[in-house]
């Protein structure tokens, strides 16, 4: 066998290796959300495949890819690892991947995307080539945190007596100040009359001034009230499939149905 051929065919053994060692699975939606294309081959031009410019989350199953803004790998191209990217607005590569393929995993490059998410998070994400079916949703509700009090003071007017009532307050108030002055006139038995003199005529005065204004004063009311801690924190959804019923939480309100596998478990 000579020198070519055999470059030749441990060229091909060595590709061949690499894509059977490789997968990537492309997601419509952030966070591993919506329809899924999943391949362990080259793809030149998603336009064959009804996945071109759709991509908008990544996990890359094993090996390392190269995806790329035009068809046949050229225009801006981006080198992933192993591992869950959730969002590829993060790299300028939202919505306008149009070709795939693996490369050879110990090479350097210097279009390397950042790391992947450390923790992956994509517990109800479809898997390849898992068959999804459409569950009725039967009860949402919105959780939020817990209940905080929100409290203020207002200005309030009080009634008085009523028309044939006396005007006690009025009048108390009136005796008291009236006495006080009737006190400081006078001497003797005289200071005594004053001080008595004083307080009946007070209270007169109060309880007229009190007449006067309708039978009313204001005074500071505090009030409370108690409101939700802001947004919902969750989504508390119930959902019935083949007959059994299924609870999760969701981070964003569902629809009328909603995505599981076989086994009743969400996928998003």
């Amino acid at each position: 066998m000579n020198g070519k051929l055999k470059w030749a065919l441990g060229t091909f053994a060595l590709i061949s290796a690499t894509q059977a060692a490789a997968q990537i699975t492309l997601y419509e939606g952030e966070e591993f959300r919506g329809r899924a294309f999943t391949t362990d081959n080259p793809v030149s031009n998603f336009e064959r495949n009804g996945f071109n410019n759709r991509a908008s989350s990544v996990v890359v199953d094993r090996g390392r890819w190269e995806v790329c803004e035009d068809a046949r790998f050229k225009g801006r191209c981006v080198v992933l690892r192993p591992g869950s990217y959730d969002s590829l607005r993060k790299l300028g590569m939202e919505n306008r991947i149009s070709s795939v393929r693996p490369v050879n995993g110990r090479g350097r490059y210097d279009n390397e995307a950042p790391p992947p998410l450390a923790a992956p998070n994509y517990e109800y994400r479809q898997r390849p080539h898992e068959r999804v079916f459409q569950a009725p949703v039967t009860s949402v509700h919105a959780v939020v945190g817990s209940p905080e009090q929100r409290c203020w003071v207002e200005r309030q007017q009080v009634g008085g007596s009523g028309p044939s009532d006396p005007n006690v307050g009025g009048a108390m108030v009136g005796g008291i100040i009236g006495g006080i002055l009737g006190h400081q006139v006078g001497g003797g038995r005289g200071k005594d009359v004053a001080t008595v003199g004083g307080a009946v005529a007070g209270a007169a005065i109060g309880a007229n001034v009190e007449r006067d204004n309708g039978g009313t004063y204001e005074r500071d009311v505090r009030r409370c009230e108690t409101t939700a801690s802001g947004p919902p924190e969750y989504w508390d959804v119930t959902y019935n499939f083949r007959g059994v019923e299924h609870r999760v939480k969701m981070s964003a309100p569902p629809g009328r149905t909603i995505a599981v596998n076989r086994n009743g478990e969400p996928r998003q």
